[in-house]
Parts: C-alpha cells; structure tokens; sequence
C-alpha cells in the first residue's frame, strides 16, 4: 500500500517543522529528504547512486557534498562537513554508502521492519530479490485501495500505480528491488505514529498473518 495523499501531506508538514528545528545535520538532511514525501529517502538514494561511477559503494568527501547539493538540500559547508566526519568513523576519507542510508532512514522499530520484510518476500514469489508486475497479480490485496473501491480503477491500474510508486521517474524498469522497498516504506512509516494503524495496514495490504 502506498502513501496516500494525506500520508504524504502530513509527512511533509511533519518534516518541515523538524527541519526548522533540527540541530544535528543528519537529523537536517533527513528532514529535508522527507519533505518531498515518503519517496524521499529513496530519491536521494538514487540521486548517490548516480554518482558512484566506479560502483564502489563510498563516497568521499567532494562527492558527498555534490550529491547533498545537486538533492537541493540547503545545507552550509560547515554543516555538510560535521555530518560526513560523524559518518566517518574510521576517518578513511570515505563513507559506506549503505551505512550512510541505514543512518539516514528514519528510525523504525523491529517489528516494522519485519512486517516490510515480510512484505518484500511475500510479493517476492520467484525469490530472486526483485519484485515484478507478474509477482504481484495475486498477491498485492487491490480490494482495500480507495479507487479500486469506487469503481475508478481496474486491478492493472492498482498494480501498475502500485510499481510507480517504487520506480525512477523516466527511468521505469517495472521492478523493486529490496533496498528500493526498503527506503520507500521508511518513508510511509514516518508519516505513521501508531504502531498499531502501521501493522494493521502492512497486514491488510499484503495479506500477512
């Protein structure tokens, strides 16, 4: 189940007032990030992405600070430097990218992701990782989406607004993968305060027990 326009409007009313009164610069950049709504986290995943040329998974300095600048997030260089040397812990000059996102991810309680996880392999029928339009007929429960209730949606249309939620603006390969899922439902769950309505929704959705 995606964000649903008042999920995603609550989020970014949510994140504009921490972002007005975070201190710590991660706690900045995540607000910054969640400001654009539960696809937040992963556009700024995919903006780091982008720029590992050498798919090396790190990022130096120089390129941490273009990515944070090239996201639009309004940091000072100052700012920008205090949280890539906390992030750096061996003071190598580099930082793990996907340490640096598991940071960035607001915080969720294991049970949370568990239920993500859950999800993840459930729709994930062939096991290899990836979810696929053909992994979801049947699996992804439509009857509880709004638009599929009112009669303006057809099971496709569910299922494909479904992957759009998940894949690159004009990069669409109509798969998910596991990080993908991940940085998305980080973001729906920080639009969530009650464990027990996040639970609940996981469990509708995707049918886990």
């Amino acid at each position: 189940m995606a964000a649903t326009d008042r999920q995603n409007n609550e989020l970014k009313m949510k994140a504009k007032q921490q972002m007005m009164t975070a201190k710590d610069p991660l706690e900045k950049l995540r607000a910054a990030c969640l400001m654009r709504g539960a696809n937040g986290i992963k556009g700024f995943s995919r903006s780091f992405r982008i720029m590992d040329d050498d798919e090396s998974h790190t990022l130096d300095f120089k390129e941490f600070k273009k990515g944070v600048h090239d996201y639009g997030v309004l940091m000072d260089d100052a700012e920008i430097q205090q949280l890539f040397q906390s992030l750096d812990k061996d003071g190598s000059g580099n930082i793990s990218f996907d340490e640096f996102l598991k940071a960035l991810r607001p915080p969720m309680s294991n049970n949370r992701k568990d239920l993500i996880n859950k999800a993840f392999m459930k729709l994930d029928k062939s096991g290899d990782g990836v979810i696929t339009v053909e992994d979801l007929k049947g699996v992804y429960n439509v009857k509880k989406h709004p638009k599929y209730m009112n009669g303006e949606w057809t099971e496709e249309q569910v299922l494909m607004k479904f992957l759009e939620s998940f894949d690159t603006p004009n990069e669409a390969d109509g798969k998910i993968s596991k990080e993908e899922f991940l940085n998305y439902y980080s973001g729906v769950s920080a639009s969530i305060d009650s464990d027990a309505y996040f639970d609940l929704m996981m469990r509708n959705a995707y049918q886990i027990k």
